[in-house]
């Protein structure tokens, strides 16, 4: 009887037991196939080609992750074509991949993420920043570097530290240009600043010098001499070297180029007539705290290229992204996850031709390898890879360095948790966070032109819309407005505050005076206000005095001249005594008092004398009888 009950427990253990052990098989293949889609022939991509391979070989070598399965990644380059970084992706597809890393270009991120969404593949990019991808509609597009947002508010925070108010931008015409420039303006009028003109480039190489030279001429004609450049590195020396020739690199201009220079300097010795045309110019970079492990790479990194090559941030983020997909995979096996995939139905009505649309699959469990992905929380090269709710990395951080001489200098910090400052940022992350104004600082900058001083970042344009500035022509009160006879030029009191007060703004304020009025009588002030309403005058300056009716049309500026009745009296300082009551009481008033009197007495006496017999008498006795 126990030998009948015992039979079928020990066929069930070894059933369970056979059922587990298939299951953890298939749950760890000997290989895991991931693809890597950017240009391989750019700096950011011989940088992240030679960072994917190490990485790649660290991650393989390494017995604590992965337990014996290996990580296979197949390079294809999209050169930043749509097209072919659509075909490319496609034919990731057809292999069975469970992840892409990549790609680097943001025409590129877009096409192939609705790719990437419909077949539930993973794409980590290293190198795309375009703030439009964060959104929802890319729920399996992984950013793991910074996104434009964070450089974007870097630029705008640096801008309100110096007190501009308008900025020009010049930027490269797709989605990393356009998206850059869009998240540059909000972040701008966060802090009442404007983007105040914008030229876009075309993206295509190519682009001649007199095209960019025409450009520049534009942006020297505006108010800004404040210029934020948002392009790609060929066209952004094109530029520096057309701005040097036009003399717009000298005192008053200001230049601020995004990250693209900043990996330009890091990857390669640039030329010295390059450097030259960029002196002064401010540049952000995206900070990677320094580290030991970090120190070791790039020891190694030398020993690799030979010095012929630079290591900059989107290589060390190239090398993390992998790492990065490495411990996401071991924590999707951990949960019981497989590597299978499944037709797409909606392919299968579209068969026929050499497309080989069957070939392409689902990744059945895409979902749980991507939310491994956003979950991770380990130390990279580059910091914390840690993933925050906007799905973005925590700790976002730029450099902000100064181009001198043959090379360039460390001027500060900018992080997302702590503004500007002169200290790294991870060393303020223990203090409390505090974005108050009066703890941003940056060491002192070497401007264009050699200067120390701030530039004052605007001028007046020369081809700017002037301000219609409705004057009154006055008959009378001329002091207050009156126009200088045999000129159109006004003065008085208004228009020396008025003057005043537009030379007090930081930025450009182009006007022009226009009468009102025929200077023989004085116009009708309420219809020079409603001028403003019509849009014949764009404001006005005068003696307007501020009613009711008025302020329900326009707006009125502090006034700054009281009018109303007063009275003007002399004043001088009298001595009190217990005769004071006297001194109201003239001569003349005495005069009268007594006057008053004597008619009074004469009144009483006329009507008494007839009835009252002591008001009769010798004449003498009815004097003194009227005095009493």
């Amino acid at each position: 009887m126990k030998t009948i009950w015992f039979l079928p427990l020990v066929f069930l253990y070894f059933g369970l037991f056979s059922f587990g052990y298939c299951k953890n098989v298939s749950a760890r293949p000997a290989v895991v196939n991931v693809g890597a889609l950017f240009t391989l022939d750019s700096t950011i991509g011989r940088v992240a080609k030679i960072a994917i391979e190490e990485a790649v070989k660290d991650v393989n070598s390494n017995s604590s992750i992965l337990h014996g399965t290996k990580l296979n990644i197949t390079m294809q380059s999209s050169n930043c074509s749509g097209f072919i970084g659509m075909v490319e992706a496609l034919r990731f597809m057809e292999t069975d991949i469970v992840a892409i890393i990549g790609p680097q270009c943001s025409t590129v991120a877009h096409i192939v993420s609705y790719v990437s969404n419909e077949l539930q593949v993973p794409l980590l990019s290293f190198g795309v920043t375009d703030p439009t991808l964060s959104s929802l509609q890319y729920p399996f597009f992984v950013r793991t570097t910074q996104s434009d947002s964070f450089q974007m508010t870097a630029v705008a925070e640096m801008v309100s530290y110096y007190g501009w108010k308008a900025v020009s931008v010049i930027f490269v015409d797709n989605e990393y240009g356009r998206n850059g420039v869009s998240a540059l303006n909000d972040k701008l009028a966060e802090r009442r600043c404007r983007i105040s003109y914008k030229s876009g480039i075309p993206p295509e190489s190519g682009v001649n010098t007199g095209y960019v030279m025409d450009l520049l001429v534009k942006v020297a004609l505006m108010e800004s001499r404040v210029i934020v450049l948002h392009v790609s590195p060929s066209l952004g020396f094109q530029v520096f070297s057309v701005a040097k020739y036009l003399g717009m690199m000298g005192n008053g201009y200001v230049w601020i180029a995004t990250d693209w220079l900043a990996y330009m300097l890091d990857s390669a010795s640039l030329p010295s007539d390059t450097l030259e045309s960029m002196q002064g110019v401010l540049v952000l970079r995206q900070h990677i705290p320094e580290s030991d492990r970090k120190k070791n790479f790039l020891s190694r990194w030398k020993n690799l290229t030979g010095g012929s090559l630079g290591m900059n941030s989107y290589g060390l983020y190239a090398y993390d992204s992998v790492w990065l997909l490495a411990h996401a995979i071991e924590s999707f096996f951990n949960q019981g996850g497989k590597i299978s995939f499944s037709n797409d139905s909606r392919l299968k009505t579209m068969e026929g031709g050499n497309l080989h649309l069957g070939a392409m699959s689902i990744f059945d469990d895409g979902m749980l390898l991507l939310g491994n992905i956003l979950q991770s929380n380990l130390v990279g090269l580059t910091g914390p890879l840690k993933f925050n709710s906007d799905r973005s990395l925590i700790h976002a951080a730029y450099d902000i360095i100064n181009v001198i001489g043959t090379g360039f200098r460390m001027i500060g910090y900018w992080s997302n948790y702590s503004g500007l400052s002169k200290e790294p940022p991870e060393t303020l992350y223990a203090q409390p966070f505090n974005r108050s104004s009066t703890i941003q600082h940056l060491h002192s900058v070497i401007w264009p032109g050699e200067t120390l001083s701030k530039p004052r970042g605007w001028v007046f344009p020369n081809n700017g819309k002037l301000l219609k500035i409705g004057v009154p022509n006055r008959a009378s009160y001329r002091e207050f407005v009156s126009k200088v006879r045999g000129s159109d030029m006004f003065q008085g009191f208004c228009i020396d505050v008025f003057t005043a007060a537009v030379n007090l703004l930081p930025y450009a304020v182009p006007y022009q005076f226009v009468a009102f009025g025929d200077g023989h009588k004085n116009p009708s002030y309420t219809q020079l206000v409603d001028s403003i309403t019509t849009g014949v005058f764009d404001a006005v300056v005068g003696d307007i005095t501020i009613v009711t009716n008025r302020t329900k049309i326009v707006d009125f500026s502090q006034p700054y001249a009281a009018s109303g009745l007063v009275v003007v009296v002399p004043f001088r300082k009298l001595n009190t005594g217990a005769w004071a009551f006297l001194r109201p009481f003239s001569p003349l008033m005495w005069t009268v008092t007594a006057c008053f009197f004597v008619v009074v007495g004469i009144v009483v006496w006329i009507l008494e004398h007839r009835i009252n017999d002591e008001f009769r008498g010798p004449p003498k006795r009815q004097v003194i009888t009227i005095l009493w």
